[in-house]
């Protein structure tokens, strides 16, 4: 297994499926750091990256691209922002294992493999927590549990944590000896751009509608754009973080904080909340789960705290403004 820094030499890093918001985070911070950036993907777009077309599915002329490669980040998989109806259940499970089963094939059968791969994982493999942290060595993961005294977790919420198994799973089958394997189990990637998770908390914060979502107890899990791509170059230059590894803030916060958060970040003071009745009737007419709100996520990055990884953004209060006054930049 070659085990050369990133600060050594430049790298040839291989991202499947990084067209997405998270993908062109990573893809740019590597890029203007004089790296070698491939990305694969279904609709190659104009990038400052090589771009190639694959398909997630079959081997075609892209695994050329990760013959001699140093590194592959794979974040391929369909969007979970939507309903989760039979189709779409089926899209979201299918895009993840079956890519991730088709690199483990590629990858075995090159001669020159990458040294390292980080497959993308999920944070809401642990089950809902209000009660303590859950990090890579006792955070319990989820499935079936009692999230209220008469009340097990919804078969939406079950869904999510089958396909995050499944896919840890799938990733882990194969062996690869000569390539260290890293599941980035992720919290809410937040960035200042249109479209995500951020702007649609931003735009109800502006509109007067960024108070306490559900009850506001359940925690919120979640990192900054520039302390995620941080940390996944933390992987690559330390040999010994591989299996699971918690890619999150260390500090998860009640809802109800981190709505105050962005609020006074915003500069607007009261915002009305929002009763889970209406993020449930809220999420049916905008065509999403409102597992996305509602999941007590509490995610703690013990592994990368171990290793000695420093956020730059290690609480929210200073990452909303810094999220805030970048989306403003954008937008003057």
């Amino acid at each position: 297994m070659n085990r050369i820094s990133a600060d050594v030499r430049p790298l040839r890093i291989v991202i499947p499926g990084g067209s997405g918001q998270v993908g062109q985070v990573v893809a740019r911070y590597f890029q203007d750091r004089g790296h070698y950036v491939t990305v694969l993907t279904r609709g190659p777009y104009t990038a400052p990256w090589q771009t190639v077309h694959w398909d997630g599915e079959n081997i075609g002329p892209w695994t050329e691209h990760l013959e001699g490669a140093d590194v592959c980040i794979n974040l391929a998989g369909r969007s979970v922002n939507c309903r989760y109806h039979a189709e779409n259940r089926r899209a979201i499970y299918d895009s993840r294992i079956r890519s991730t089963r088709l690199l483990n094939q590629v990858i075995a059968d090159l001669s020159e493999p990458p040294w390292l791969w980080l497959n993308a994982s999920t944070a809401t493999i642990y089950r809902n927590a209000l009660d303590r942290d859950m990090d890579e060595a006792e955070g319990e993961l989820g499935g079936n549990e009692l999230i209220s005294a008469n009340r097990y977790a919804p078969d939406t919420w079950n869904f999510s944590i089958r396909v995050a198994k499944d896919w840890e799973t799938e990733f882990f089958s194969a062996e690869t000896p000569r390539t260290r394997k890293a599941a980035m189990r992720s919290a809410i990637t937040l960035s200042p751009l249109d479209g995500n998770a951020f702007a649609i908390f931003s735009n109800l914060v502006r509109l007067g509608l960024g108070g306490a979502q559900g009850n506001g107890r359940q925690f919120v899990s979640w990192i900054h754009e520039q302390d995620f791509a941080r940390a996944v170059e933390f992987l690559i230059d330390h040999d010994e973080l591989q299996g699971p590894v918690n890619i999150a803030s260390p500090n998860p916060l009640p809802n109800r904080a981190f709505m105050q958060g962005l609020r006074d970040a915003w500069g607007v003071p009261n915002g009305l909340p929002a009763p889970a009745i209406l993020i449930e009737a809220g999420a049916f007419f905008l065509r999403t789960e409102s597992e996305l709100v509602l999941k007590s996520r509490r995610v703690v990055p013990g592994r990368l705290l171990d290793a000695g990884f420093h956020f730059e953004f290690p609480e929210w209060p200073r990452a909303a403004e810094d999220l805030v006054l970048q989306y403003r930049h954008r937008h003057d």
